[in-house]
């Protein structure tokens, strides 16, 4: 990469809750029809990483344990090819490589593998959340469609991004003097007695998660028809798409899996066009949600189901629902939100590990992390505080044709914040090039795959019949 003006700025509290969590990963598979070669990828990641400021970064910590972002001494971006076998090859990529740890201090988080054959190929791009949301990675996506197919492309560089942060909230987004109070005194009681983790704790607690959690990936592809079909009966039904697929695997989950599942739901959205200074299509963290509980009635069909949860979901979409989980996080110690991970997965670190002394008696000690996750029920990663988390990218009007180039279609995983065992379904959804990919997400050993097939059949089920 040639040279670029400097960049550095302070990690925001939000992007830090990210930090050196091992699972706080977000994926955006490109299906490419036509042949692309390594010169050409390592051509466009190297003008991407010239258009997005958050790719020419790497994470530098002060002595006191304030992070930063730095464009000075990265390392490249890693590039991976690999020989493509089958359609579903790429999944199997993907799991081996979300378990690689990413090199923080080094390199920009982020990895991009190739998955090649000679007609059609599927580029994985793996970005730790700290840098990115799913959105990101579908403009990055684009981005680096344009210049495969445009190797002679100039780059437009992007203006560096203004993260979510106190000073870059709508007017109407505000925290109380009393909810301010008790944020502060929460961060004075984790002051007087913290525990900082590092990059060699961050690869202890890597290793961990990815030897005890299994995650395991059901992708689910629409054709043109069916995608067309949907959006028309949702127009005829008056739900969007988003909420016809919440609805669909709620009550799939409903009907195969009875009275277990928890009733509560989570609905990510992009905020990049709600803040005072937009996000536009750069490469960061601009996703919010809203939390809601949801109860499938198995007595109603399943559109009326939906509108009933159409009808609960639209006065959540206004900003001060949309920033209420994360606005206490702004104010809130940094390092309180950092050590949740460890906190829910330093039990499982192997007494083999060099820091199994700090993590096991770090997860051990009743303390006030240990408070807050008992608080929201996050205390047991044997019983799920969430049922279904939705992130759905909605219809992305990209052009299919780049050069000689054609963009089949984008497949997402939105990663999360939380350990997979606490969320019984994730499902990322995206519509491009009029094609719509689900993609199913759940922990091995919390869900069984047959239980798993039967609620993908009876949620396609509901939308296509």
């Amino acid at each position: 990469m040639s040279e670029t003006k400097k960049y550095e700025r302070r990690i925001t509290p939000l992007e830090r809750i990210f930090a050196r969590s091992p699972y706080a990963i977000v994926t955006m598979v490109t299906r490419i029809k036509g042949n692309v070669t390594e010169s050409m990828l390592k051509d466009a990641v190297n003008k991407v990483q010239k258009r997005h400021p958050n790719l020419r970064v790497r994470i530098q910590e002060d002595d006191d344990h304030i992070l930063f972002f730095t464009s000075e001494g990265i390392k490249e971006i890693p590039i991976d090819i690999i020989s493509r076998e089958s359609d579903e090859h790429w999944i199997d990529v993907y799991h081996e490589a979300s378990q690689i740890p990413f090199e923080f201090e080094e390199r920009p988080a982020i990895r991009f593998i190739l998955v090649k054959s000679p007609n059609i190929s599927e580029l994985i791009i793996l970005c730790h959340h700290i840098i990115c949301d799913g959105m990101s990675l579908a403009y990055l996506a684009r981005d680096l469609m344009i210049h495969l197919g445009e190797p002679t492309r100039e780059v437009e560089v992007l203006p560096d991004p203004v993260p979510i942060d106190k000073d870059n909230l709508p007017k109407e987004v505000s925290i109380n003097s009393i909810a301010k109070y008790f944020i502060n005194r929460i961060s004075k009681k984790w002051r007087k007695n913290p525990t900082y983790f590092d990059q060699e704790d961050y690869l202890n607690l890597n290793q961990a998660y990815w030897t005890n959690f299994k995650h395991q990936m059901v992708s689910v592809e629409l054709s043109e028809a069916q995608t067309t079909a949907l959006v028309e009966r949702c127009r005829k039904e008056k739900v969007t798409v988003n909420t016809a697929i919440t609805s669909a695997f709620v009550g799939a989950q409903s009907i195969i899996q009875g009275s277990k599942v928890n009733p509560n739901i989570v609905i990510a959205g992009s905020v990049r066009d709600r803040l005072p200074r937009h996000a536009g299509e750069a490469l960061g963290n601009f996703a919010c949600g809203v939390t809601l509980e949801y109860k499938y009635n198995q007595k109603m069909s399943f559109w009326d189901n939906s509108r009933k949860l159409h009808k609960k979901l639209a006065p959540l979409y206004k900003n001060k629902n949309l920033f209420k989980e994360v606005l206490p996080w702004l104010y809130l110690e940094p390092g309180i939100m950092e050590s949740l991970s460890f906190k829910m997965i330093g039990a499982f670190v192997s007494p083999n590990s060099p820091r199994y002394d700090k993590l096991s008696s770090f997860n051990k000690q009743d303390d006030l992390v240990s408070s807050i996750l008992k608080k929201e029920n996050m205390d047991s990663l044997e019983k799920p505080f969430l049922g279904t988390a939705v992130t759905n990218l909605g219809r992305l009007d990209f052009p299919r044709m780049y050069g000689t180039l054609e963009l089949d279609r984008l497949i997402m995983n939105p990663g999360g914040l939380f350990p997979l065992a606490l969320v019984n379904l994730v499902v990322g959804a995206v519509t491009c090039a009029r094609k719509l990919s689900l993609l199913i997400e759940y922990e091995k050993e919390s869900i069984d795959s047959a239980t798993i097939e039967k609620i993908e059949e009876k949620a396609l089920k509901f939308l296509l019949e």
